[in-house]
């Protein structure tokens, strides 16, 4: 009998075990099928919807300060359309960024870099991308400046709120231009505007300082790290609330 007590204990033994066993397996098989859809979709995100970026400028301060980083969306250059405020990021329309080599890097942290920016988790492209708010859209006719030192948009003068001064200064210093936005394109000025080469300084260049619309990577709309400087980004449209539509002033 005992002989016997001990074959069944050790059948039941072996039947317990199986299954544990078994139990651990599929367990580590759905966390590795969770984490490869995760990491499916953040890839997804990242290349249809929304991306990550550092600001490595003071050109739109105190709007973005350097080191931020941000959300952009990327949903806008598919299935909607720019307007004046928006702040957004573009890839250089051409001499606008100076080529100055990256700094040195080992290949375990450039791997290391590459795989996180796949999946949206770094942002290594930021420098050679730009960020600054829509001031002008397609058939728009801007001009700098009038006698308070204010843009001026089809006509009417823009009070901007978000425009950093120097101490003292009751305009930013004036860069003078008179230009109408063509099809397709952007004119573009950083908040900063004494620390910004954008549209205004770029006449000069092949693109004459305007941003193509297919050079626009999408519109920032979310500071997410400092955690004390988290939130949406404001894109001021009521600052262009009384500007007409181009043609009608």
């Amino acid at each position: 009998m005992s002989d016997q007590t001990a074959s069944t204990s050790d059948a039941v033994a072996s039947r317990s075990a199986a299954p544990r066993r078994r139990g651990w397996g599929a367990f580590f098989r759905d966390l590795l099928v969770i984490v490869v859809i995760a990491l499916l979709v953040s890839f997804l995100v990242k290349t249809f919807v929304v991306r990550s970026f550092y600001i490595p400028s003071a050109s739109m301060e105190n709007t973005l300060m350097i080191k931020d980083r941000i959300l952009v969306d990327e949903l806008t250059p598919r299935f909607g359309e720019y307007s004046r405020g928006d702040v957004v990021v573009f890839r250089d329309p051409g001499g606008w960024l100076d080529q100055t080599p990256a700094p040195a890097r080992s290949p375990f942290v450039e791997g290391v870099d590459w795989v996180l920016s796949l999946f949206g988790l770094s942002a290594p492209d930021s420098d050679d991308h730009l960020i600054k708010r829509v001031i002008g859209v397609a058939g728009d006719h801007v001009v700098c400046c009038n006698a308070l030192g204010q843009t001026e948009v089809n006509g009417v003068p823009i009070d901007e709120p978000y425009v950093r001064l120097a101490p003292g200064a009751t305009a930013p210093t004036p860069v003078p231009y008179d230009v109408t936005v063509p099809d397709g394109s952007l004119w573009v000025l950083g908040d900063n505007r004494n620390s910004s080469r954008d549209s205004r300084f770029n006449q000069d260049q092949p693109g004459r300082g305007f941003v193509p619309v297919d050079n626009v990577v999408g519109r920032a709309f979310l500071i997410t790290w400092p955690f004390d400087r988290f939130g949406l980004i404001d894109f001021h449209h009521e600052v262009f609330a009384g500007v007409p539509a181009p043609g009608a002033q």
